[in-house]
């Protein structure tokens, strides 16, 4: 009986672990055919996109950049195919023995070596970063012979930009340069990522940054059929890029490296402008420096050179200095005080070579000029009729008339890194210093506002802006440098819109009265000597703006000054007087009185435009001296004059 009981019992065991197995591989059952269900039918789609991914590959077909023109088609930037030498690091094992070996095969510098090690720092594992650009035929046949010896090394062929003028204009045109990490994730997060696959370089200044996506154009692709060792077998499909747009500029390059010649190797900034649409015709940063050390990226010596001498080639002047503006801020205070009923213009005023406020002395024409009204105090530039006119005014009076015209205001021209400068108001000084007794704003120091000294600093290109306002009867144009955009396919001509302008409302009465004081200064001012025989009539303004303060007391002595503490040279000036077609402001660092240096550089542009003509060498050679006023030599016809023609 016993033995029967245990039979059954273990009967009963056998079919609960029977059931139980049979549950399991029912439930495994289960799950391989909902994974299959999952698999064949939820994910189909993707699967079926992954499955043919594995088998081909989209390769990104960078487009040609865009080139760079000014007014008269000469090519500014453009582009030239080469092969480049280029590592991955992630592929090569020991990266610095791989460049050591490829030493022997090609010609590979320790400048080379230095761009590397800087481009890897800047870029990631698996980017493809050159080690050689610019390999000859024989050294491309030397390498494709040993390839094998290099994994993670190919030879590539790229485009590379350059510059054919080299530092003309390179601070308008700007430069291009391989795109860091910083601005990789800039772009991976934009609208136009995908735009940018295979692009790695990117406009990093000028023109070439403000237009980069119109100068980049679309990228293409191709659909490729790979093997499972991920070799292309066959094009599947071919989508062409669309080269980039080419940007023609309002420079006229020559008349831009003729000013550049001028200057020398004094540091300084001129800017000049179609007073009747604010299309810029030239704007010289000196010194310049050459944009073609950027592309492949510029090795340390260069850059050291650059970014550490003291007279700052990489600054633009014309855009980012700001100085004082001297006595070429005379005739916006006359205007102001016509417009605000300040003074009359028949009002005398006696100049006895000091003007007296406050208990301090401030200077004006050693001997005085006497009896002055608004005409002649803009042609003799007296200092003693413009301190006691701003007195009148009142700073915060000063500053609203002047903030319209473009002083201490962005221009909105289509550049990158332009700065306001300072156009003081008894708020601006609230605001610029954290000590409650510097917060003030203090009477006297009104006074030397009236003559462009105190607190005022200013660009180039906000004093041109106003130069060309008072030149077209006060309409503010915005400066701009991109005239239109070639489309490279169809090779229509667009033109760039521009924002409209700004009329300021001033009286056509009070304009004349200021333009006659500034016609009165090339007749027979401070200007006289410099444009004495000129065939078309021209008005303008000299300045001398310091550099450092003196003491009160102290009268200056620039013999006894360093030569970064002497006074700037400075002009402001429009012509022809009736129908003015060009509009220049331009200072030339510590380089004293403005009727000596600056006014004969601007007669120059003057006779280029009006006239069509271009110094003659000894010309050139006087004015980079210093000791010119009206031209010398023989003039060439600018038109036969080689862009490449040296001073």
């Amino acid at each position: 009986m016993n033995e029967l009981r245990n039979a059954e019992a273990d009967s009963g065991r056998f079919r609960v672990r029977l059931w139980a197995v049979a549950a399991v591989v029912l439930l495994a059952f289960l799950l391989i055919v909902w994974r299959l269900v999952v698999l064949q039918v939820v994910r189909h789609d993707d699967l079926a996109e992954q499955a043919e991914s594995n088998r081909t590959a989209v390769v990104p077909i960078v487009p040609m950049r865009g080139q760079i023109l000014d007014r008269n088609g000469v090519v500014l930037a453009t582009n030239y195919s080469a092969y480049t030498l280029e590592i991955t690091p992630s592929r090569t094992r020991d990266v610095d023995a791989t460049i050591d070996a490829l030493s022997e095969v090609v010609d590979i510098q320790p400048r080379d070596r230095r761009r590397f090690k800087r481009l890897a720092e800047d870029s990631r594992s698996f980017d493809s970063l050159p080690i050689r650009t610019r390999l000859t035929d024989e050294e491309v046949a030397r390498f494709a012979a040993q390839h094998y010896r290099f994994p993670g090394v190919e030879i590539r062929a790229r485009l590379f930009r350059t510059y054919p003028l080299g530092e003309v204009g390179s601070h308008a045109i700007g430069y291009i340069g391989r795109i860091n990490q910083r601005e990789k994730e800039r772009i991976d997060d934009s609208d136009d990522a995908a735009n940018y696959r295979g692009t790695d370089y990117i406009g990093k200044l000028g023109i070439e940054q403000s237009y980069e996506a119109t100068l980049h154009g679309q990228t293409g692709f191709e659909l490729l059929e790979t093997s499972a060792g991920g070799r292309a077998v066959r094009r599947l499909e071919s989508h062409p890029a669309t080269p980039g747009g080419a940007v023609i500029l309002s420079l006229d390059i020559k008349l831009q490296k003729m000013v550049e010649d001028l200057f020398g190797t004094r540091r300084g900034a001129l800017v000049a402008l179609d007073p009747r649409n604010g299309e810029v015709l030239a704007l010289v940063s000196k010194p310049t420096f050459d944009p073609n050390l950027f592309v492949e990226g510029i090795d340390q010596e260069n850059w050291q050179a650059l970014n550490e001498s003291i007279n700052k080639p990489l600054l633009n002047r014309a855009l980012r200095g700001t100085y004082p503006p001297g006595s070429t801020y005379k005739p916006f205070m006359a205007l102001g005080a016509l417009e605000l009923g300040k003074r009359d213009p028949k009002l005398v005023i006696n100049d006895p070579g000091y003007y007296n406020f406050g208990g301090r002395t401030f200077r004006s024409h050693e001997g005085g000029l006497g009896g002055v009204d608004m005409t002649r105090a803009i042609q003799y530039s007296s200092n003693t009729y413009f301190y006691s006119l701003a007195v009148d005014m009142g700073v915060n009076a000063i500053h609203d008339f002047m903030a319209p015209l473009g002083f201490g205001q962005l221009t909105g021209i289509d550049l990158g890194g332009e700065v306001r400068g300072v156009l003081p108001s008894t708020e601006w000084k609230k605001n610029a210093y954290k000590k409650a007794e510097m917060k003030r704003w203090f009477p006297g120091e009104t006074v030397s506002l009236g003559i462009g000294q105190g607190y005022n600093s200013f660009t180039m290109l906000q004093l041109a802006v106003a130069e060309a306002t008072l030149a077209n009867g006060g309409t503010r144009h915005v400066p701009h440098l991109a005239r239109s955009i070639r489309d490279q396919v169809s090779g229509a001509l667009a033109p760039v819109p521009q924002p409209p302008a700004v009329a300021l409302g001033y009286q056509p009465r009070h304009l004349d009265i200021v333009r006659r004081g500034l016609a009165a200064v090339n007749e027979a001012g401070t200007g006289r000597r410099v444009f004495a025989g000129a065939p078309y009539t021209s008005a303008g303004k000299t300045g001398t703006a310091q550099a450092v303060s003196l003491g009160q007391n102290v009268r200056y002595n620039a013999r006894l000054l360093e030569e970064h503490q002497r006074d700037h040279s400075l002009f402001a000036a429009f012509a022809p007087l009736e129908e003015p077609r060009i509009a220049v402001a331009m200072i030339v660092e510590n380089a004293g009185f403005g009727a000596a240096t600056a006014a004969p550089i601007v007669r120059r542009v003057f006779d280029y435009w009006l006239l069509g003509q271009y110094p003659s060498e000894e010309d050139i050679a006087a004015v980079v001296r210093g000791q010119a006023t009206v031209p010398v030599g023989v003039p060439r016809r600018a038109e036969e004059v080689p862009l490449g023609a040296q001073p």
